[in-house]
């Protein structure tokens, strides 16, 4: 018998990152060592005290069992403190928190739970792959919401059609934004809440980079608007703030009848998250402005390089305020694929084409902070010098 996909996973768009290690492949095996910006994996270590809070639970036989399907209460504790902090008000651990193995797992869960044929999921024209993916892999349409750079990367929702919204049950927002850095403020976000009010959505706010933020501002919880429990969930991820990627764990606040439904779905696919990490977690958000403060800094250094470099090169760009991303337009004319080719075989470094978002950033690439400062503003340097290069498609 030949093994073959299920349709809806079969017709999915070629996956960009693929792509993107194949050219790493190729580049490597013919002898090329590359610095690679691409991914936005974390390259600093694990705060201490979050290690050892890691070790201890590991070493508790009382914690060696099927962790509980919501969460150890330890994590939701500290998890509904934290949020309830950033939003001004209180939550209750036992109905408006679950834990996760990281917010791509959950948001590609709760969508699992809610969306199938016939419905369709609003996504940031500019999204993290996940948003998409999963809604196409339950059969359901994704329409996507337009962002404009001169309008700071905002959604657009007077954009999206009234037939779209009749069929509509999911709209997604990224605040602060992977890929652009983009940051929103109250007021947007209450613009998010009324609207998904008015058109019977569930807004799922993904707020994966809450604690990267520089500059003093400080990313808005979609819970500090009024009312916004009522209709909106929000994922929050230890990987970025606290250099915890390879621990999978974070959590979603929020509307506890899509807490319930995401718990449905998973629980029937897996089994929770693992308790040491959990604990680890939870020791994290109870110390975050201790153990986030160090990462923040060097992220904002880093940030710094990179953007004082390009300038030096001549190019025009503003610092974003948040996330760990330099979001850079490409040169004119140049075609996605031929400038992070070239920059693999001219500069030995690699970029993530902003393809990988959408179609909408097709005329952008991102630059991933996870170097130190020195490199990064080498790495500009170069990659500026190289693009220089680069005729225009039609020049050629």
């Amino acid at each position: 018998m030949s093994v073959s996909l299920v349709p809806p996973l079969a017709a999915l768009p070629p996956y960009v990152f693929a792509e993107l290690d194949r050219r790493k492949q190729v580049a490597r095996t013919a002898g090329r060592t590359l610095l690679d910006l691409g991914i936005g994996s974390p390259d600093q270590p694990t705060p201490a005290p979050i290690v050892a809070a890691l070790q201890g639970a590991a070493a508790d036989p009382a914690l060696h069992g099927y962790p509980p399907f919501r969460g150890h209460p330890r994590l939701l504790d500290a998890a509904a403190r934290y949020v309830g902090t950033r939003a001004g008000t209180t939550f209750d651990p036992a109905r408006e928190l679950v834990a996760l193995a990281g917010a791509k797992e959950g948001i590609a869960d709760l969508l699992g739970a809610l969306v199938g044929p016939g419905d369709v999921v609003l996504v940031p024209a500019l999204h993290y792959p996940v948003y998409a993916r999963a809604a196409l892999m339950r059969g359901a349409a994704v329409a996507y919401v337009p962002m404009r750079a001169d309008d700071g990367w905002q959604l657009d929702l007077d954009a999206i059609p009234g037939d779209v919204l009749a069929r509509a049950r999911v709209l997604i927002a990224n605040y602060p934004n992977n890929p652009t850095g983009a940051i929103t403020s109250p007021a947007s976000l209450a613009r998010l809440v009324d609207f998904a009010r008015a058109h019977a959505l569930l807004l799922v706010h993904d707020m994966a980079y809450a604690e990267l933020a520089y500059d003093g501002h400080v990313p808005p919880s979609i819970f500090a608007v009024p009312g916004a429990r009522t209709v909106a969930v929000e994922f929050h991820s230890c990987s970025k703030s606290f250099n915890m990627a390879g621990m999978r764990v974070g959590f979603v606040a929020g509307r506890p009848d899509a807490l319930d439904a995401l718990l449905a779905y998973r629980s029937n696919v897996g089994y929770g998250v693992s308790q040491s990490a959990q604990l680890a977690a939870a020791h994290a958000f109870d110390h975050v402005t201790t153990l986030a403060a160090p990462i923040v800094a060097e992220y904002a250094r880093r940030r710094d390089a990179i953007y004082g470099a390009l300038r030096t090169a001549g190019w025009d760009v503003t610092p974003p305020q948040a996330a760990m991303y330099a979001w850079l337009p490409l040169p004119e004319g140049v075609a996605p694929w031929d400038a992070v080719q070239h920059l693999i075989d001219d500069a030995g470094i690699v970029v993530t084409p902003g393809l990988a978002f959408g179609e909408a950033g097709a005329r952008w690439f991102r630059i991933s902070f996870v170097r130190d400062a020195a490199v990064l503003a080498d790495a500009a340097t170069r990659v500026a010098q190289s693009l220089a290069t680069l005729a225009p498609v039609g020049a050629r």
